[in-house]
This record gives structure tokens, C-alpha cells and sequence, in this order.
């Protein structure tokens, strides 16, 4: 996610099950409008100080995060206090009605929260990572890379990845290694919204060049 600092205009960011723990990266994106986030590692409702100044941020999606807690109304509630310019929180529409009840009910989130020591990505073994890696299968997993993959790709006017080639995963990887992949992937064709059409030339190029290494290294192995 920290590649995100890098991308003040990007205006969709699909980061879900990714072990995301700190949305500070994200604090200049200023023209982001949908930020998708789903299955991550965010502990604490502070991390929204983050997004409290993102002026067109629309859609937000944080469910199945530690941050949620056992209390949905409080939940919402306190996200929207804190968010009030968004019209869909978890895929759900925001009403009139929540963002003046939120005035009420939600909790006003007025600092970040305090630093950690633990790097955005792969977090070290602790019980508690273990426990959400085990609730993970590798199809449930591969399902939610695919469809955020696919769903930029469709922003970008691409063809959608079909399953049978984004399933190359080796079953012998880690699920870290798994989702540094799906990373990987997703700033790439994030950071091809950015270019013009000139770089997307110097892309195609090396793209070309790289797959004909690969489909020779195959040959050869043959």
C-alpha cells in the first residue's frame, strides 16, 4: 500500500485481503473516490483519521476487518460521523437518516492511532495472524484476487483475466508470498492508469520482450 504515496491521483484503489494494517499511505490520494479493503489486518477505527480529508471519496469497503468489532451499529455509525461525504459504506447505501443519527451515536475520530512496529504486507507470526490465515482457504483467496484484479482491468478498459491463468499460484507458496503477488499485479495495472499513451507503448514493449524470455525458458526446460 505504501506505493500508494506515489499515486496522489489515483482514484480506485482495490487492496482486499492483502494483510493491510495502516491507511497513513493513503492520506494524499486526493482525488480517490472508491478505496475497497476488504479481510485485512486494520485493528482500529483510528486508522479513518487517514481518509477524514480525502474530499471525493465516495465508496468505501472495510468490512471483515478487526476494526468492525462485535458492534455493527457503532461500527457504521462511527464511520460515517468521521466520513460523512460517502454514499456506499460495505456496499451499502448511506442515508440521510445514518448520517444524522451517526452525529449521535458515532465517535468523533480526532487523532491516528499510534505507530506500530509491524511492516504493511507480510505481519510477523503472531496468534492472532495465524488464526485469520487459517479462516483463509487458497480458493476463497484466489476468488477475492481475481475479482479486484479483474475489476481494474475493467477500469482500464481491459479484458478480464480469465481464472484458469491467474491460478498459477504454486500450492507450495505462502500465503504471504501469495498476496505479495496479487500486490504486485494490482499497482502495476494501477499504476498503467497513469500513463499516456506513449508509456503504455514502452509497457507493451517490455511486456512482449518479457513473455518471449519466458515462453523460450519453457522451451528450453521442455
Amino acid at each position: 500500500i505504501s506505493i500508494c504515496r506515489d499515486l496522489p491521483n489515483i482514484e480506485v484503489i482495490t487492496f482486499s485481503v492483502n494483510g493491510i494494517s495502516d491507511l497513513e499511505p493513503l492520506n494524499q490520494c486526493q482525488n480517490l473516490s472508491e478505496l475497497y479493503l476488504r479481510k485485512n489486518n486494520i485493528a482500529s477505527l483510528n486508522e479513518l483519521f487517514y481518509l477524514k480529508n480525502l474530499p471525493r471519496l465516495r465508496v468505501l469497503w472495510l468490512s471483515e476487518n478487526p476494526c468492525c468489532g462485535s458492534d455493527p451499529h457503532r461500527y457504521r455509525m462511527t464511520v460515517l460521523r468521521n466520513l460523512p461525504s460517502l454514499q456506499k459504506l460495505d456496499n451499502q447505501a448511506v442515508t440521510e437518516e445514518e448520517l444524522s443519527q451517526a452525529l449521535i451515536d458515532g465517535e468523533e475520530i480526532t487523532a491516528p492511532p499510534a505507530r506500530r512496529s509491524v511492516e504493511n504486507g507480510c505481519p510477523e507470526s503472531t496468534e492472532s495472524s495465524a488464526a485469520e490465515s487459517t479462516k483463509e482457504t487458497e480458493s476463497e483467496l484466489l476468488n477475492f484476487s481475481l475479482e479486484e484484479t479483474n475489476k481494474i482491468r475493467e477500469e482500464l478498459g481491459m479484458k478480464p483475466v480469465p481464472r484458469d491463468k491467474f491460478s498459477s499460484f504454486s500450492p507450495r507458496e505462502t500465503d504471504c508470498n501469495r498476496k505479495k503477488r496479487s500486490n504486485v499485479l494490482n499497482a502495476i495495472l494501477l499504476l498503467m492508469k497513469e500513463l499516456d499513451a506513449e508509456g503504455l507503448e514502452i509497457v507493451q514493449q517490455m511486456v512482449g520482450k518479457r513473455l518471449q524470455a519466458f515462453q523460450k525458458k519453457e522451451l528450453q526446460e521442455e
